[in-house]
């Protein structure tokens, strides 16, 4: 999982900084040349749709998604284990709603062959085929996910559980960000090294 997630980091973080270069040398053109390529809005929008997906999947990875622990914390490990193979099987079930939705979205989109209501009057079925395929991605790490915590909760592995699913608490949080600060400190070593 956590190689899957990161290659969907990676695709993430390119779209974006590909988005920011966009509209920067947009932003740039306008200013100084009184040139516009038009439609990088669109394009912002089409970016946006297709990361969102790919975010979602990697906070699930990550139990980076929001919770409010206060309440859950003062329960019995076993009624917090419970409820946290609740919350990720919720997720998978939900993840399945928004793939069906993208593919009634799609399928709407090529039955009616709907273009763009814009300057570049794109043919719709592009950009929505490929958020088709990064809303793929979350429902597969989601019922993944939310079998594997069934599976724990059939063996009553409460504390695995809670690893694996719970909130992160300080020190896992504190330790994660240790061991990914010695990571780029390592990565920044042999670049230094290779120059």
């Amino acid at each position: 999982m956590q190689q899957y997630t990161r290659v969907l980091g990676i695709v993430f973080g390119m779209m974006m900084l590909a988005l920011s270069a966009a509209i920067t040398a947009e932003t740039l053109m306008r200013k100084l040349l009184s040139i516009s390529l038009g439609g990088i809005d669109e394009l912002g929008g089409y970016a946006i749709a297709i990361a969102a997906p790919l975010a979602f999947t990697v906070a699930l990875a990550d139990r980076a998604h929001i919770r409010i622990s206060q309440l859950t914390n003062l329960l019995p490990m076993r009624v917090q284990a419970v409820l946290d193979v609740v919350s990720v099987v919720s997720l998978a079930a939900l993840s399945v709603f928004f793939l069906h939705f993208a593919i009634q979205t799609v399928l709407d989109t090529w039955t009616y062959k709907s273009i763009a209501q814009t300057p570049w009057a794109t043919p719709l079925i592009v950009p929505q085929g490929i958020w088709l395929v990064a809303m793929a991605t979350f429902p597969l790490a989601a019922i993944w996910l939310g079998l594997r915590a069934l599976h724990l909760l059939a063996r009553r592995d409460w504390r695995q559980i809670r690893k694996e699913f719970g909130t992160p608490s300080a020190n896992e949080e504190l330790q994660a960000e240790l061991e990914d600060l010695k990571r780029r400190e390592a990565e920044t070593g042999l670049q230094e090294v290779r120059t």
